[in-house]
């Protein structure tokens, strides 16, 4: 507030401009008893889903973003080789493989035909040839990004960083984010007010859109 003069960024946010990257919604970090779960995910699907179905009707794009690695996990060793123990390696590199069953996104999410989905093999899909997320965006013409899913500290954070840098908007939604713990998912958020982006609910992302 002393700095800038103001809690958030933008009065106003352009819906043909604009795209929700749902990032890493799948089986394999949202069913219980999966290889990376974080409970908490399952508890944002609801206002994620009044948050698509609002966004499809004002024009924005919708994306889901989705991880992927080689069945072995070699396409990242330096995660797969030092934060994943040998025992759990193998496990978790095959449910975020192409194909399995856990890298599939959760069922319970209302996905649409016209929704676009894009792979990463990093946090950040923004990280050079991580994705084509970059490219998809310019091909668009969107300059403002509005970011759920999980976790909210580590592949939300880290492609809002990334996404700033880049010279996008950028909006984390605090409702339709969850990290493993309140305290991770609060340091998040406050990491990008103060830095990245704005923090917002999705009723008041949909506020601004429709201002």
């Amino acid at each position: 507030m002393a700095r800038r003069g103001r809690l958030h960024l933008y009065e106003a946010l352009e819906a043909k401009r604009s795209a929700l990257l749902v990032v890493d919604m799948q089986n394999a970090f949202v069913a219980p008893g999966a290889p990376v779960e974080i409970p908490a995910a399952r508890e944002i699907v609801p206002a994620i889903n009044r948050l698509v179905a609002g966004l499809r009707r004002r024009g924005a794009a919708v994306i889901w973003v989705l991880h992927q690695n080689r069945p072995d996990g070699a396409d990242w060793e330096g995660f797969f080789g030092a934060f994943v123990s040998p025992a759990d390696r193998a496990r978790a590199a095959a449910a975020l493989s192409p194909g399995s069953e856990m890298h599939k996104l959760w069922p319970e999410l209302e996905a649409a035909p016209q929704d676009l989905r894009v792979t990463k093999n990093r946090y950040s899909p923004f990280i050079a040839s991580a994705s084509r997320l970059n490219e998809v965006l310019k091909e668009k013409a969107i300059d403002t990004l509005l970011i759920a899913g999980t976790k909210t500290n580590v592949c939300c954070e880290s492609t809002a960083r990334d996404a700033m840098m880049l010279d996008y908007k950028v909006v984390i939604l605090s409702d339709c984010t969850a990290a493993l713990s309140d305290e991770e998912h609060r340091s998040a958020l406050e990491n990008t007010l103060q830095q990245f982006g704005d923090v917002l609910t999705a009723d008041e992302a949909l506020a601004l859109l429709d201002r």
